[in-house]
């Protein structure tokens, strides 16, 4: 299994996990504190989803630019240049979303901090259940499927 495939099973379960995020932080927060609350919920899944996908994308675009080379600089800058920019968009979206009366800002930390635990989970239970050679590309002495032999 390749990478590829690894990302889009932890988006599969990270996009689980941000729609319960969303019913059950939504739902509390309706009920405590009414449609700020239901907001804040709202938003906070929706934002940890966002990330989420940043993060497996910029994996996946990092890959095909180094084609594959993991030890190649580019491929960390991509990852952590979208990691800084993640950062940034949430504390300007954590000072807006404060500053705005419309939505509840306990409830939103709530739901981000579940979404990103949850999304942690995902990505677990997705790396435990992919398999993912080690070493891909070594050629063996005796593999006939490579065309050597054992002399």
């Amino acid at each position: 299994m390749t990478v590829a495939h690894l990302m889009t099973r932890a988006l599969r379960y990270g996009a689980i996990v941000a729609v319960a995020v969303a019913v059950v932080a939504g739902t509390i927060g309706w009920f405590t504190s009414g449609l700020p609350g239901l907001l804040g919920g709202l938003f906070g899944a929706a934002l940890s989803a966002v990330f989420l996908g940043l993060t497996a994308v910029s994996i996946l675009v990092a890959g095909r630019v180094t084609r594959g080379d993991a030890t190649n600089p580019v491929f960390f800058a991509i990852v952590l240049g979208v990691w800084v920019l993640k950062f940034v968009v949430f504390v300007v979206a954590a000072i807006l979303i404060r500053a705005w009366d419309a939505v509840d800002p306990v409830v939103f930390f709530w739901a981000v901090i579940a979404a990103v635990v949850g999304t942690l989970g995902g990505d677990v239970v997705a790396m435990a259940r992919t398999r993912v050679p080690y070493v891909s590309d070594v050629q063996l002495p005796g593999d006939p499927a490579r065309g050597h032999s054992i002399p």
